[in-house]
C-alpha cells in the first residue's frame, strides 16, 4: 500500500470490496460473460454496499469519501477478469452519474440520482455517434425547443449500459449552427416513446451491454435539460480529464494483475528441468513489464491527487490514458506469452484479458486524439479552462 495516498481506512475498505466482488460477484462472471446480461440484483448489492456513492453527496445518499476509495473501486473490479462488469460499474457510476450529480436540478437529482447510488436505477451517458466517436463537435443528433418540450432526433453508438440503463444522458445539438458552442445535454428515460436500442457483438467487454441507440421524434420534458442550454460542449470536456484517468488506473491494474498471474504461473510451470521463472530471458521480461507497471501506476496516484485536489489535470489524464492502455497491452501480450500454449485458451484468464485489454487505447478517446491533444498543450501551449465545478468536491 502506498502510504502517500492511501490510509488504514482505504485498506479496510479494500479488503472488504475484494470480500464482496469474489463472494456476490465472481461465481456470476461466466454466466454473465456469455449470456452478455448482468443480473439486475447485483446493481441494487452495489447500492446497498454504498459503492455507487462514493463520491456521491451525502444528502442523495452518498459517502462523499475521497478520490482514493474511487481508485481502489476501479482496480479492485479489473482484478476479477471480466472488462465488461467493470466498465458497466463505473460507467452508470462516474460517466451518467457524473453529470447528474454536477448539473442536474435538485428535482431531477431527487429523481435520478438517489435511486442511481442505491442501484435502482441504471444509467447511460450517451455521447458517441456512429458517424463521428471521438468527434464530439461534430455530432449530428439534434434536440428542437417546442414549447416545454424538446424534440430529440439521431441515434448514438457504442454505448455502456445502453440497451438496460432506465435512463440516459444524452448529448444533442441544441443550436446547430453554432456547432460545438450549440450542443446540450439532457436525461431522457429508456422508455420514452421513440427510444430503441440494439446490443452490439464484441470482441471483447461481453459481459456489458453495449448498444446502439435511436431517438426518432422523442419528447424530452424541457426541465430534462442538465444545466444550460448550449453549455453542453464544456460540461462533457470537463469531465474528459476524469474519464481518462479512470481508464488509465483501470489499464495499470489490469497490467499488474495479468502480471501477477503469469509470475505465479511461472513458479510453478518446468520446462528444462527447472521452474521457468529461473530463465533470465523471461527473469528480465518480467523485470521490464513490471517497471513499467509501477511508474504508470505512480503517476496515475499523483494525477488522482490533483483531480481530488480540485486541481484540472487535463494534460497529465490524457497522459495516463495514452500511456497506461498503451502499457497495458504489451503487458498482458507479454504475460499471455509467458504462459504458452494455455495462455491461448479460454480456460485461462489471459485470453478473456487480452480481448478485453484491447478495447483500452480506443474507447473514451483514441490514443490518436490524445496525442493531438497532448500535442497542442505542450507545443501549441494551449490551455483547457478549469471545470466550472469540481467533482471530487462536495
Amino acid at each position: 500500500m502506498n502510504s502517500m495516498y492511501f490510509t488504514e481506512e482505504h485498506a479496510l475498505f479494500r479488503e472488504s470490496f475484494k470480500e464482496f466482488l469474489q463472494k456476490e460477484v465472481v461465481p456470476h462472471i461466466d454466466k454473465w460473460e456469455e449470456t452478455g446480461t448482468i443480473d439486475r440484483f447485483i446493481w441494487e448489492k452495489f447500492g446497498e454496499m454504498g459503492y455507487f456513492g462514493l463520491y456521491q453527496p451525502e444528502e442523495y445518499g452518498g459517502l462523499n469519501l475521497d478520490i482514493f476509495y474511487t481508485i481502489i473501486f476501479l482496480e479492485e473490479l479489473q482484478k476479477i477478469n471480466s472488462g465488461g462488469f467493470a466498465a458497466a460499474m463505473w460507467a452508470h457510476a462516474y460517466l451518467a452519474m457524473t453529470h447528474v450529480k454536477i448539473e442536474a436540478s435538485d428535482k431531477l437529482k431527487e429523481k435520478y440520482l438517489t435511486p442511481s447510488i442505491s442501484g435502482e436505477m441504471i444509467g447511460a451517458l450517451c455521447v458517441s455517434e456512429p458517424f463521428g466517436g471521438s468527434d464530439v463537435a461534430g455530432m449530428r443528433t439534434t434536440a428542437e425547443k417546442k414549447g416545454d418540450t424538446y424534440i430529440l432526433n439521431g441515434s448514438k453508438t457504442f454505448i455502456t449500459n445502453g440497451v438496460y440503463a432506465d435512463y440516459l444522458v444524452v448529448a444533442a445539438k441544441t443550436s446547430p449552427e453554432l456547432k460545438s458552442k450549440g450542443m446540450s445535454i439532457f436525461i431522457v428515460d429508456r422508455n420514452a416513446k421513440g427510444v430503441s436500442a440494439s446490443k452490439l457483438n464484441k470482441l471483447g467487454w461481453r459481459a456489458s451491454d453495449t448498444g446502439e441507440i435511436a431517438f426518432d421524434n422523442v419528447e424530452v420534458p424541457a426541465d430534462h435539460l442538465l444545466g444550460e442550454e448550449n453549455k453542453g460542449f464544456s460540461y462533457i470536456m470537463q469531465h474528459f480529464a476524469m474519464e481518462r484517468l479512470i481508464m488509465g488506473v483501470n489499464a495499470h491494474a489490469r497490467a499488474e494483475f495479468a502480471l501477477d498471474y503469469a509470475i505465479n504461473y511461472m513458479s510453478e510451470r518446468e520446462a528444462f528441468g527447472k521452474k521457468i521463472n529461473e530463465f533470465q530471458a523471461l527473469r528480465h521480461k518480467i523485470a521490464d513489464m513490471m517497471s513499467e507497471v509501477t511508474v504508470i501506476k505512480e503517476f496515475n496516484y499523483s494525477t488522482a491527487y490533483k483531480l481530488g485536489n480540485g486541481d484540472y489535470p487535463v494534460k497529465e489524464a490524457s497522459m495516463s490514458k495514452l500511456l497506461s492502455t498503451k502499457i497495458a497491452d504489451e503487458v498482458i501480450y507479454g504475460s499471455l506469452q509467458m504462459l504458452g500454449g494455455y495462455g491461448y485458451m479460454e480456460d485461462y484468464p489471459l485470453a478473456r484479458m487480452f480481448r478485453d485489454s484491447r478495447l483500452g487505447p480506443i474507447g473514451g478517446g483514441t490514443s490518436e486524439i490524445l496525442r493531438e491533444i497532448i500535442a497542442k498543450m505542450v507545443i501549441d501551449k494551449k490551455e483547457y479552462k478549469a471545470p466550472i465545478k469540481e467533482v471530487f468536491k462536495s
